[in-house]
């Protein structure tokens, strides 16, 4: 790579091992800047923002060397930084410290809303309650001396956080929706707790307890989704339509489906004693999941680390079975919850090898009952009329 084109990039590993190597060698910030292709302020406050301050045996005050006072603000080129003369205590600039520095703080600022549980819903609740009062958002938020801006709460508002919607703000309803945006996430203060290690930490303590993967399966962008179930001990699925890819709509057909099940005199924790998912925007509100119909806690969710699928192989392995009959790309919006159904009631009809040619709905009704599956909306399929390709919505 040329000067010019690493010019307004990061900074790698291999360009602070080239800077250490040249403080060693005394040579002025200018001249390591025109070796590494970099401006020399940039090199400047890449030496001050990672130099590591320590003492040795021959420390003898906590004063500052009037040499570290001035460029190159470090002790790698002094003569003295490892002699017995030296009292002050030493700073040093290493390319290693400086790059995992480097990529911690990279990772953190990715992470999404620094902000606890507590304090998030504390939020939600105030902003909700002063909008439906007639107050703005902008307004809300200095009164009550609120950690967080406006454009958040916009942006929480619009992906299904709060328990207001874009229909309460009378101005942002006259605004049309810019044509893409990045996709919404957990908030990092709603993982604590509930991350990958905390999952196998807890996994590892009830090895018997059965969990299943949930997921989301996108048809045309903002249009009608599917949040799937995979039951991973019985390979069994199914799968819940949602109007739109919100917090708001998810926990209000999770909250629909416990209904279900207890009028049925079923629990939903013993069908779901642990859920495992990926950290969409949909799944933000945890509580929904977690707490039963009067508020008391009855499942435990978590969440894979981001960007990582591979963390809940099984539901992702069996959206390929769903893929065979919708295709990426088909939209959901003619859907209704009897077509999803039937698409999953073929899905789970088919015969697997690992169950010795049984198939997920036999095994499923083996550990549960047939009449859960029916709850779930999973309805048996006879082998030979079960279809595996999109001949099966052509009918």
């Amino acid at each position: 790579m040329s000067i010019s084109d690493k010019k307004n990039k990061h900074m790698q590993l291999e360009d602070r091992i080239e800077i250490q190597e040249c403080l060693c060698k005394g040579m002025t910030f200018k001249a390591i800047a025109s070796r590494i292709g970099k401006d020399p302020t940039t090199v400047s406050k890449e030496v001050k923002l990672h130099a590591t301050e320590y003492s040795s045996g021959f420390t003898k005050t906590n004063a500052t060397c009037p040499k570290l006072l001035k460029a190159p603000f470090v002790c790698n080129g002094c003569s003295k930084q490892n002699h017995a003369n030296c009292i002050y205590p030493r700073r040093k600039y290493t390319a290693r410290t400086a790059q995992k520095e480097y990529e911690t703080v990279l990772v953190e600022s990715r992470e999404g809303i620094p902000l606890n549980k507590e304090e998030f819903y504390e939020t939600e609740r105030i902003i909700s309650k002063a909008v439906k009062s007639g107050q703005h958002i902008y307004h809300a938020i200095t009164a009550n001396e609120l950690a967080v801006s406006k454009s958040t709460v916009y942006r929480h508002i619009q992906a299904g956080y709060y328990e207001i919607s874009k229909i309460d703000l009378p101005r942002a309803v006259k605004f049309k929706s810019r044509k893409s945006k990045k996709a919404e996430y957990v908030p990092k203060g709603i993982r604590e707790n509930r991350g990958y290690e905390d999952f196998l930490h807890f996994m590892e303590e009830n090895p018997y307890c059965c969990y299943s993967e949930m997921d989301t399966v996108i048809g045309r962008i903002g249009g009608k989704v599917i949040m799937t179930f995979q039951f991973v001990n019985v390979d069994f699925m199914f799968g819940i339509l949602l109007d739109n890819k919100s917090s708001a709509e998810a926990s209000e057909k999770i909250k629909s489906l416990k209904q279900k099940l207890t009028a049925a005199g079923f629990n939903f924790s013993q069908l779901f004693p642990v859920l495992l998912t990926d950290n969409g925007g949909e799944f933000s509100n945890v509580f929904a999941f977690e707490n039963d119909l009067t508020g008391s806690k009855e499942t435990s969710v978590f969440f894979c680390d981001p960007n990582c699928s591979w963390q809940k192989p099984h539901v992702e392995n069996n959206h390929t079975l769903f893929r065979n009959i919708v295709p990426k790309g088909t939209s959901f919006d003619d859907f209704d919850q009897k077509t999803v159904n039937l698409i999953f009631s073929h899905v789970n009809g088919v015969k697997r090898k690992q169950f010795n040619g049984k198939s997920a709905y036999e095994m499923f009704c083996f550990t549960y009952s047939a009449e859960i599956a029916h709850i779930l909306g999973i309805e048996e399929i006879e082998p030979k009329d079960v279809v595996q390709s999109h001949k099966l919505l052509a009918r």
